[in-house]
């Protein structure tokens, strides 16, 4: 949370309010792959710190857009999950991610790997919105995978050519 609840001036000040700031919007797309452990998601997103990512979770708890889940167990287990309002603002979202990829080579030209980007770089060509892919360790752009057939994020060390996503 912003600290702000409103009032508002209208749906769209109401819903950057609660996803505002650099890092939500990619921890939604990250946990809507499912269950994430903290973990998890510093390696999915390896630029977050640790302190902005345990915040930005609270917030979106705060907010009821991720639910957070101890389990009674040694060594302690937390997982974090999208609730209902949660997987309903990644849908809403989705558009926003297409807009992106058809757009962003034309204004801002990629340097390097800030961007997550599919595996399948025919995929990306193509404009085809494939954030996940099965890992192969050729071609994650990094040489290796977590486990054996995993869902791994990928990242490309390459930028496309620019207007290589339209």
């Amino acid at each position: 949370m912003s600290g702000r609840k409103g009032p508002y001036e209208c749906g769209l000040d109401a819903a950057v309010d609660v996803i505002g700031g650099k890092w939500k919007v990619l921890l939604l797309w990250a946990l809507a792959q499912g269950p994430r452990r903290f973990g998890q998601l510093r390696r999915e997103l390896p630029r977050i710190s640790e302190k902005v990512l345990a915040q930005q979770l609270r917030e979106l708890e705060a907010d009821g857009i991720v639910h957070r889940e101890v389990f009674d167990q040694v060594p302690p287990k937390v997982e974090y999950t999208l609730t209902g309002l949660g997987a309903s603002l990644n849908d809403a979202l989705a558009p926003l991610g297409d807009w992106g990829a058809r757009t962003w080579p034309t204004w801002r030209p990629p340097t390097r790997s800030a961007i997550r980007t599919p595996c399948d770089q025919d995929a990306a060509r193509s404009g085809r919105s494939v954030i996940r892919t099965p890992c192969d360790p050729g071609r994650d752009g990094r040489g290796q995978c977590p486990s054996a057939g995993s869902v791994a994020p990928c990242w490309t060390a390459q930028p496309f050519p620019s207007g290589s996503l339209k």
